[in-house]
């Protein structure tokens, strides 16, 4: 007898163990893919609390120092630039997950 393994057994064998793997794999959990409408209540979610924080400390330092109008603009503005700036976030880390999962499918293809 030769010491040689059997070619054809050792692929059934791979063939047998990559099955095993892709059984005993966890699924992917549902609450992990989020659909594009919950993206986009995150998103407006986030633009409307930088605008309400900024309300709410332009009004509370007009309230305290008496000059109704400046602070409450002014922090309105930079709520709202925060807001975005926050919403760009959120866009570039959505946009970096899709494509690091369209190239992960590509490549199991």
């Amino acid at each position: 007898m030769s010491d040689e393994p059997d070619p054809g057994r050792i692929k059934a064998l791979e063939k047998r163990l990559a099955e095993a793997k892709k059984a005993g794999a966890p699924k992917p959990r549902a609450d992990e893919h989020y659909s594009a409408a919950s993206q986009g209540w995150r998103m407006v979610i986030e633009l409307v609390a930088g605008l309400a924080i900024g309300f709410g400390i332009g009004y509370g330092l007009d309230t305290v120092f008496g000059t109704m109008p400046l602070f409450l603009v002014l922090f309105i503005l930079l709520g709202f630039v925060a807001g975005v700036k926050t919403m760009l976030r959120t866009a570039r880390e959505i946009q970096g997950a899709n494509a690091a999962e369209g190239s992960a499918r590509d490549e199991g293809e």
